[in-house]
């Protein structure tokens, strides 16, 4: 994400019989209730357990002049307990059915949690299918931070995004980064609107009023990764020089100022490939809607086409197609990571300065260890101990973050430090990773003790002392 100011720049398969038998258990499994939570240390009501969910189908049905969506949701889990009950995190909107294996199930809301009590037990390890048919005005919400998310109305449409908590506001589900899912998209809008989500495209159809987009995510995805924007787009389709599918969506009145940028994204793929490894998905592209002033963040990474609040500048495409391998591919276990996120997609900002012949990394950390420390916001927490939740999107995050990887690579040299920007993403492809992974990946790759780099640089306070 970048939540930087905004920079003006110019059905799932229905289940096998055996898969339906395999979650139905006798009366004589109790089971247990699964937990609200999963203990974030900075958003602990986010996410929930007792089940991992692999796939989510969404039919969503959204009337822009009534700012109304009709819509169901079929949820694809493994229960890693026996479950009586567990929860599903939705924000707002009326649930008006629940089934759990084609079978009634009871369901109660309190706040952004539906509980369902299926009408039989689940046994650890069953795979299990949830629908949840519901309705409404899906919310905008207000971050710790101050920052909108979730379904952003704008005059046509909607701008989705998910980070920290959004995704709760448009469909059920496990809403943490803990737990990441395949995902199809069928989205029904009036008839002139263009729908966008996540991965590839596989069918349009359109009758008298209106137009329906199915999208398929196969990678697994986060759910604060997924997006269904709707507005009016200029779409343009192309594949990169390998073959890799490109979908870009721009707001007419943001086409102009983002030409330059998004002219650049197949050349910005294809310089982050050298440095990152193969990138991690199926399809590429970009979302870049004309949202409401009170939007005063830039960007968000979302899996396969980040959305732009704004027209983006050719770093802020930088920083967001890097986030594909490192927060995307690679996804921080907890919030409290984030910063293995932010850091690598900030120092990706800086390696293409000096590729276009501005600064150097080296450069610009030293001007920022130089300024003012009194009025540095950089140094007010350790990135790796955010300690509070409106701080995950705060300086420390992104530019000490970045700052850490340059002493790293200080500490390692150049040959360790770049083979570690590959092989760090290629290690964990599409899987969770937190801090004590990273240290240990990058212990394992070099005779220096990096004990004082990131006991001062990830978790100490105040402006380290940077020689080692």
């Amino acid at each position: 994400m970048n939540r930087r100011p905004l920079r003006s720049c110019g059905a799932t398969a229905a289940l096998s019989v055996a898969l339906l038998l395999s979650s139905c258990t006798s009366g004589t499994v109790k089971g247990a209730a699964g937990k609200g939570g999963v203990g974030d240390p900075l958003f602990p009501a986010l996410g929930n357990g007792g089940y991992q969910v692999t796939h989510y189908g969404l039919d969503l049905d959204y009337d822009v002049r009534k700012k109304h969506l009709d819509a169901s949701a079929a949820i694809t889990a493994k229960a890693t307990q026996d479950l009586r009950s567990f929860q599903l995190d939705l924000q707002g909107l009326k649930v008006s059915a629940v089934r759990v294996d084609g079978e009634d199930a009871a369901f109660t809301r309190k706040g952004h949690k539906l509980t369902v009590q299926p009408s039989a037990a689940l046994r650890k390890g069953a795979q299990f299918r949830t629908t949840v048919e519901y309705s409404g005005t899906p919310l905008e919400i207000t971050d710790p931070d101050g920052a909108h998310e979730g379904w952003v109305k704008t005059p046509d449409g909607a701008f989705v995004a998910g980070e920290p908590a959004g995704a709760m506001t448009w469909f059920p589900g496990n809403n943490h980064p803990g737990d990441k899912a395949a995902y199809d998209f069928r989205i029904t809008v009036p008839k002139s609107y263009t729908a966008v989500a996540n991965g590839e495209l596989r069918a349009t159809k359109t009758d008298k009023k209106h137009s329906t987009y199915e999208w398929h995510n196969a990678e697994p995805m986060a759910s604060y990764l997924a997006t269904a924007t709707i507005g009016h787009f200029h779409v343009q389709t192309s594949r990169t020089p390998d073959g890799l599918p490109l979908y870009v969506a721009v707001d007419p009145a943001v086409a102009g100022a983002s030409k330059e940028a998004l002219d650049q994204l197949p050349e910005i793929m294809k310089w982050e490939r050298g440095l990152f490894g193969a990138y991690p998905f199926s399809s590429a592209g970009a979302i870049v809607d004309n949202t409401p002033e009170r939007i005063d963040w830039i960007a968000l990474e979302t899996q396969t086409k980040p959305v732009y609040a704004g027209a983006p500048d050719a770093a802020t495409v930088v920083h967001e197609m890097a986030h594909q391998w490192f927060g995307d591919s690679v996804t921080p276990a907890t919030w409290e990571d984030a910063w293995l996120n932010e850091s690598f997609a900030t120092y990706a900002e800086w390696l293409w300065e000096e590729r276009e012949g501005g600064r150097t990394p080296q450069e610009q950390f030293d001007e920022m260890y130089d300024e003012d420390e009194a009025h540095a916001k950089r140094w007010k927490f350790p990135p790796g101990d955010p300690g509070k939740p409106e701080n995950v999107t705060d300086d420390p995050v992104y530019e000490r973050g970045a700052m850490l990887l340059q002493q790293l690579r200080l500490a390692v040299g150049d040959k360790t430090f770049f083979s570690i920007l590959k092989e760090w993403p290629a290690e964990h492809r599409h899987a969770n990773a937190d801090a004590e992974d990273f240290i240990a990946f990058c212990e394992e790759r070099t005779d220096e003790d990096l004990t004082d780099l990131f006991d001062d640089w990830l978790y100490g306070e105040g402006r380290p002392d940077w020689e080692y």
